[in-house]
């Protein structure tokens, strides 16, 4: 089979590729064991990532960062998924947090924190899901009530990727609890502010090098000056114009995970004997895995059209929703099929398969449920 080049790939996209990998490989790979043990990264790894030039790498020069397109950040993602590793949330710090301020802060906000998100001083996170609410960011209960210059801020926050190490905190609150999704606001907390406390590190069933945490605010106050946007209410609108590159994000992450599995489990199937021959000798394993190589090429065909039509501002909400719930169904239905083709090892954590599986599971969650993604796409029908 000829080999397949993504058509958004360039030159100096391969010299990233070639200084990711190595990034992976020397700070990451080798200490994934114990990023799982303590569930965080080492803070250090922003810091090292910052001065490879690994951050903010689709964020203008001019303000610290890499001046590149959401290709660069592609094959960062598809680099952190060949590695195995979901311990590190800079999808968040760099395809969500950073494009927020750059596209919503003002000239002063956007001096001030890009440049320190580009070096790895400050780690950046969003909190927007609740205990009591998820998809639905309509019903939120997170309030900002204005005293003066300045809001003061009360509710909390769960599910928060980067939780437990983010200095600078985009928190979605009501300005306005008589108003719907009118009423919502982004106003930027510093980790610093009084009021402010982090919660436990969730405990869940993969992921679990990942630092999601509980967020509270008891009347932390922060200036006026810290909204995101130029009046209050935009916050919804913000949130709907922004989500589509993170579900893409999840969409490149899961298409990259299906070839990681299916390497992998190509490899283990050629080596394995069972019955004195191969595993990959029976014809059961053929189909399955020829089934898989047909499914991740799909999904990478559909997941590359969507990359190059988001480069070009052309990427539409039902297009992208499609792309996220139809590539994590199928990473997570593939890493199944893989898991089966390991046997026995399949299911010992020492196997990447078996940590591949329990860290699929959430893609089909987090960024809007699968349900609400084929609800998107039914409106557009």
């Amino acid at each position: 089979m000829a080999a397949y080049r993504s058509c958004w790939m360039n030159d100096d996209l391969d010299a990233l590729r070639d200084l990711a990998r190595a990034f992976f490989e020397k700070e990451v790979t080798p200490n994934v064991d114990k990023f799982i043990a303590q569930h965080h990264v080492d803070r250090d790894l922003w810091n090292k990532a910052g001065e490879l030039g690994l951050l903010c790498l689709s964020i203008p020069e001019e303000y610290g960062g890499g001046g590149g397109t959401f290709a660069h950040e592609a094959v960062l993602i598809e680099e952190q998924a060949r590695a195995i590793d979901t311990s590190w949330g800079q999808t968040v710090h760099n395809g969500i947090v950073a494009h927020y301020v750059l596209a919503y802060g003002t000239e002063e906000q956007k001096k001030h924190w890009l440049p320190k998100m580009a070096s790895g001083e400050t780690v950046g996170a969003i909190a927007m899901t609740e205990p009591g609410t998820g998809s639905d960011l309509q019903s939120i209960k997170t309030k900002a009530v204005r005293d003066g210059d300045e809001y003061v801020i009360n509710g909390s926050k769960t599910f928060i990727t980067n939780g437990s190490q983010a200095d600078l905190i985009i928190v979605v609150a009501k300005t306005d609890t008589s108003q719907g999704a009118a009423g919502i606001s982004l106003i930027l907390v510093e980790a610093e502010r009084a009021g402010f406390r982090r919660g436990r590190v969730l405990d869940k069933i993969g992921q679990k090098g990942q630092d999601t945490s509980e967020l509270f605010f008891e009347d932390v106050r922060v200036p006026v000056s810290n909204l995101l946007g130029t009046q209050e209410g935009q916050g919804f609108i913000q949130l709907m114009q922004q989500l589509p590159q993170e579900r893409l994000i999840i969409a490149v992450g899961a298409t990259a995970g299906m070839e990681v599995a299916l390497e992998h489990t190509l490899r283990y199937t050629k080596e394995r004997e069972a019955f004195g021959r191969p595993v990959f000798g029976f014809q059961n394993s053929k189909f399955k895995l020829a089934e898989v190589a047909t499914e991740a090429k799909i999904s990478r065909v559909f997941t590359d059209d969507c990359i190059a039509k988001h480069i070009a501002g052309e990427l539409d909400i039902p297009t992208v929703a499609m792309a996220k719930w139809w590539t994590t169904e199928r990473a997570m239905s593939i890493a199944s099929e893989c898991l089966q083709l390991h046997g026995g090892y399949g299911y010992m954590s020492e196997y990447p398969i078996s940590r591949m599986w329990v860290d699929n599971r959430v893609q089909m969650i987090y960024a809007g449920t699968n349900e609400i993604m084929k609800e998107i796409i039914a409106r557009s029908l």
